[in-house]
């Protein structure tokens, strides 16, 4: 059983997170919401929930890392790390912008970025690494790495999948956004990735299948996973594109390009935004 009021206040978060990759997005006018609104909600319960972290001190020794390999979700991480307290909440108005610390992907500028990412496919390994180092200097701090299923087309991702798996790398979680879209159409149509719970299983990982957007689940796999011993955990959380916004979701064009400001003030008010976030 989870505890029911985390819950709620997990779900309260997840809803101001959504908020806040539209804003963003709105006046930036360029970016991802597909792939940022289906990953809010595991995002958020790891964040809030499983993570251990301190956003007063980005060094803390004793942190979890977050590697978000699809770097392009940025719109997602930058929220994530404002909900946190990293960077100032207002400072997501300046999303994309030149000279901002929030880009179009994340970078080492900003707050509680641990590596510079976007590069689909090369994630996994710079947490493989993390992960088998900080086990070589007998830490217990935890990695955790989002990926894109798209990302499974990679050959570079399955060595490090085989990696993880060879090197029994418990300290090590990924959260697979298994929402079936990536930038050309279905994942299924471009290069087709089933049976991929047994892929992964082939590879020596323990495999957690989860509906991504329920938050019990999304707590109840992290929590399994911390306890899983001597093999790597991916969690496939199946997700929505776009989840939340009538015209987004499950469409692959919303992959990369943000909303105009019509389209923006429609998403917001679907979501239910304060008014505040009209400002645009």
């Amino acid at each position: 059983m989870v505890d029911q009021a985390k819950e709620e206040e997990l779900k309260k978060i997840a809803h101001r997170v959504r908020c806040d990759i539209i804003w963003a997005l709105a006046h930036a006018q360029s970016g991802h919401p597909g792939g940022s609104l289906s990953a809010t909600d595991f995002g958020v319960a790891l964040y809030f929930y499983a993570l251990k972290h301190d956003p007063k001190d980005c060094c803390w020794p004793e942190r979890d890392r977050v590697i978000f390999s699809k770097g392009h979700v940025s719109p997602l991480v930058f929220s994530l790390l404002a909900e946190s307290g990293y960077v100032p909440h207002e400072e997501l108005k300046t999303f994309r912008k030149f000279g901002s610390r929030l880009q179009g992907h994340p970078n080492m500028d900003c707050p509680g970025i641990e590596v510079g990412t976007g590069s689909l496919g090369q994630g996994l390994s710079v947490a493989v690494g993390l992960a088998l180092g900080l086990r070589m200097d007998g830490k217990k701090n935890r990695v955790y790495c989002i990926m894109g299923d798209g990302e499974n087309q990679e050959g570079s991702t399955w060595e490090a999948i085989m990696s993880a798996g060879h090197y029994k790398l418990d300290n090590l979680c990924v959260v697979l956004d298994n929402n079936g879209l990536q930038i050309d159409g279905w994942v299924e149509d471009v290069m087709g990735l089933a049976p991929l719970a047994e892929k992964w299983r082939a590879f020596r990982w323990h495999v957690i299948e989860i509906d991504g957007h329920d938050m019990a689940q999304c707590m109840q796999a992290f929590d399994e996973a911390r306890q899983v011993k001597g093999q790597p955990t991916v969690i496939l959380a199946k997700t929505v594109k776009g989840k939340g916004v009538s015209f987004m979701e499950n469409r692959a064009e919303w992959h990369g390009k943000a909303p105009k400001p019509d389209e923006a003030r429609q998403a917001l008010k679907e979501l239910a935004c304060p008014v505040e976030y009209l400002d645009f």
